[in-house]
């Protein structure tokens, strides 16, 4: 029993490795989609836009380093 159990635990640690890399995949993605965006809004001093832009990004930067650890 305690052998299936170890078992489980070693497959449900896999399934989370793999879904905190793909999500890495999808957050890099959408950290260059807000970078140009936060480019787009600076060049165009829409500062409305930048201050969204900047929150967006500390927020994809949290979750990027909470998948890094």
């Amino acid at each position: 029993m305690k052998g299936a159990r170890r078992e489980l635990k070693q497959i449900v640690k896999q399934v989370q490795k793999k879904e905190s890399e793909n999500r890495l995949g999808v957050l890099r993605l959408e950290l260059d989609y807000e970078l140009a965006t936060l480019f787009e809004a600076m060049e165009e001093k829409n500062n409305e836009k930048v201050n969204e832009c900047k929150k967006k990004l500390e927020r994809l930067r949290k979750e990027w380093l909470r998948l890094q650890a």
